[in-house]
Parts: structure tokens; C-alpha cells; sequence
């Protein structure tokens, strides 16, 4: 006689997140999968027939507006996931080997604190600070350094620095977490073998905190392909990404089978990138494990 199993309390402490998993990640995915096969939408519109038409249309773009919106998307992702860690890898150590607890719950907070902002609220602040009547431009004109404002505003340049400050907090959070669990004595041990101070930090802790510079930076580079308000205010209309060109699609041209195509597309890629990133760095690292 079959004795049935009961599930197991790991199993009953999984199911919530995955179902939490299944409704908001899988199946919107596959709503939208479906949708950018199909001519129209395949449930108000019965007539709807199987289609590969909106992948032609952006794989045979003429105008080359929908390649240079992904180039733009990914080129963004990749400057801001590169800044993020040039500024957040020191924070963090910093943060995991201070020895006072007091001084590290300040740093903490400071960290986390521009999180408790809303991103359109901080969107905003960078752009009273980088717009050409903005603090830093009214401050370099009646200095004299300048003759009229510098372009920081309007490009590229004034999304990656807002971008950046929103999402390096999630950077230095994860590094913090890797680093701090690095044990300090193997350090110790590589200077009392004649390392100095750098090498001793190349050779020892930066090939063990590897693992939180790829979480960080797939954690950042997820966020920053994805984001639409920032990107929209202080790009204006001289920066043009994916998500933008997305919701251009459903909310200006009504085509939102277009728009789940782009999405697809844009998820695709972004995989392609980081399974790629993560074997770069899986080597790296057991190139660092060999030596």
C-alpha cells in the first residue's frame, strides 16, 4: 500500500515565492510571447493568425531607429553597471572592514537613504542641477569658467549620472554582503608572504568577491536596460531606449503586439549578455583559483 508523502517545510516555505514567481514573471512573459506572434490580440480578436512579422520588421530596420534604441539601451546599461562598481566596490569595502559598529550603521544608512526616494523625485533633483539654468552651469557662469552652459542635461551623459546614483546603492548593498564574509587573515597572510598592500587586494580579495561583482553588476545592468522614467527626463529627446520605444508602441501607436516583440527581444539579448558575463567571470575566477 502506497504511504503518501507530505510535502516538506521547505517546500511550503518555497511555494509563496514561487507563486509569487509564476503570476508576476511567468506568466506576463508568456502573455507577451504569445502576443508578439500573433497578428492582433488573439483573444478579442478570434481572426488573429500566427505571425513572425514584427521580429522582420525590427530585424529589417531601414531607418535603423529600433537597432540604435537597443544599442542605446545596452550602451547605457553597460556605462552605468561600469560606474556603479568603480564607485561602489571601494564603498563597500570600506563599509565591510570598518571595525565600529556605530560607524557602519551610519554609513548603511547613508546608503540606503536615497532609496527611501521616490526614483521621479530624484529624477527631478538631478535635473535641477544639471539643466542649463541648473546649479552647476548658473555656478560655473558667474565664476567665469564658462561662457554658457555645458550640455549635462538632454544625453546620455545626464542619464548614466542619474542612473548611477540611483542604482549604485544596490551595487555597494551586494558587494558589502560578499566582501564581508571574505576573511580578512588570508589577506594578512598574502602581505606576511612579501605581498604588498595592492597586490595582496588583487591576488586574494578581489578574486574572492567575484561572485558580488556579478551579482552587482547583473543586479544593476538588469535595472538600467529596464528603466523608463529616468531615461525619458533626462535623455529627452535626444536619448531613445527600448523600454521608451516600448511604450511608445502601446501608448502612441496602439500596437502592442510591436511592443511585445521589442520586449522579447530586449529580454533575449539581455540573456544572451549575461550568460556570457557570468562564464567570463566563472573563468576568470578559476583562472585566479589555479594560480
Amino acid at each position: 500500500m502506497a504511504v503518501a508523502t507530505r510535502p516538506s517545510p521547505i517546500a511550503w516555505l518555497l511555494a509563496p515565492a514561487a507563486l509569487v514567481f509564476v503570476l508576476f514573471f511567468v506568466l506576463p512573459f508568456g502573455v507577451m510571447a504569445v502576443m508578439s506572434v500573433y497578428s492582433s490580440n488573439p483573444v478579442t480578436n478570434p481572426n488573429a493568425i500566427l505571425t513572425t512579422r514584427y521580429y522582420e520588421r525590427f530585424a529589417l530596420d531601414t531607418a535603423g531607429i529600433f537597432h540604435d534604441a537597443l544599442w542605446a539601451t545596452l550602451r547605457i546599461g553597460f556605462i552605468t553597471t561600469v560606474v556603479s562598481l568603480l564607485i561602489g566596490y571601494p564603498l563597500a569595502h570600506w563599509m565591510a572592514r570598518m571595525q565600529s559598529r556605530l560607524g557602519h550603521a551610519l554609513v548603511l544608512m547613508a546608503v540606503i537613504a536615497p532609496m527611501l526616494t521616490g526614483i521621479v523625485v530624484r529624477t527631478f533633483a538631478w535635473m535641477t542641477i544639471l539643466q542649463d539654468k541648473g546649479v552647476i552651469n548658473t555656478l560655473l557662469i558667474d565664476w567665469g569658467v564658462i561662457s554658457k552652459p555645458l550640455p549635462l542635461m538632454y544625453n546620455e551623459f545626464g542619464t548614466v549620472v542619474a542612473l548611477v546614483h540611483i542604482y549604485v546603492p544596490f551595487m555597494v548593498l551586494t558587494l558589502t554582503g560578499v566582501i564581508g564574509r571574505i576573511d580578512e587573515r588570508l589577506e594578512q597572510a598574502a602581505r606576511n608572504l612579501g605581498a604588498g598592500r595592492l597586490r595582496a587586494f588583487v591576488e586574494v580579495t578581489l578574486p574572492l568577491s567575484l561572485p558580488g561583482i556579478l551579482a552587482g553588476s547583473l543586479l544593476v545592468f538588469a535595472l538600467s536596460i529596464s528603466a523608463y522614467v529616468t531615461p525619458s527626463l533626462m535623455g529627452g529627446t535626444d536619448v531613445l531606449t527600448l523600454p521608451m520605444l516600448i511604450a511608445q508602441q502601446v501608448g502612441t501607436s496602439f500596437n502592442p503586439n510591436f511592443a511585445a516583440a521589442l520586449g522579447v527581444i530586449l529580454l533575449a539579448v539581455s540573456l544572451v549578455i549575461v550568460v556570457a558575463y557570468n562564464r567570463i567571470l566563472a573563468r576568470l575566477s578559476g583562472e585566479q583559483g589555479l594560480a
